[in-house]
């Protein structure tokens, strides 16, 4: 998993926590929290942030991982060269996503394993996919769908449905409300 995404979460700890429940965070998991944006990190380390974060703060982890998603979207977007016109709207975005962010990040990143996305049916006001990864963060997609609706100012409700008990697969049923 890359640096930015382990950066931004601890920014968003501290921003939203308090600097000593970050430093508490860090030092129950012997984490010095220095990330290079371009590095690559276990995702294990990020999950025992979350369960760390949970226990000091008592948000549960599945909120906490929601909650960090919302808030990352727009750096991650901002991250991409070249989005700019690929997209106008949450559904647009949402398949942009296999079809060339992930190809993208596969370039600049050659050895990075994103999750990936199946799409089981599309309307104009209803997408249905599953989201399909192996570090079974599926609320931290959660919320950066949310965050993309909310950067494209539309109104969407979210199903979320586990597929396995893992959640390595899970199903998002997205219904545009405007």
């Amino acid at each position: 998993m890359k640096g930015i995404i382990f950066a931004e979460f601890l920014d968003l700890v501290e921003d939203t926590f308090g600097l000593d429940i970050c430093q508490k965070m860090l030092d129950e998991n012997e984490n010095d929290g220095v990330y290079t944006s371009v590095g690559t990190y276990d995702h294990k380390d990020l999950v025992k942030l979350i369960i760390s974060l949970s226990k000091l703060t008592g948000v549960s982890a599945d909120e906490l991982q929601r909650i960090y998603g919302k808030s990352v979207f727009n750096t991650l977007y901002n991250s991409l060269p070249g989005l700019e016109g690929k997209a106008d709207s949450t559904f647009s975005f949402i398949k942009s996503v296999e079809e060339y962010i992930h190809i993208e990040v596969k370039k600049l990143y050659p050895n990075a394993n994103p999750p990936s996305f199946n799409f089981i049916s599309a309307s104009k006001t209803r997408l249905v996919m599953d989201y399909l990864s192996a570090r079974c963060m599926s609320h931290v997609c959660l919320g950066l769908i949310q965050g993309c609706a909310d950067h494209f100012a539309e109104n969407i409700n979210i199903q979320m449905d586990s597929i396995n008990d893992e959640q390595s697969q899970v199903r998002f049923t997205i219904t545009r409300l405007d």
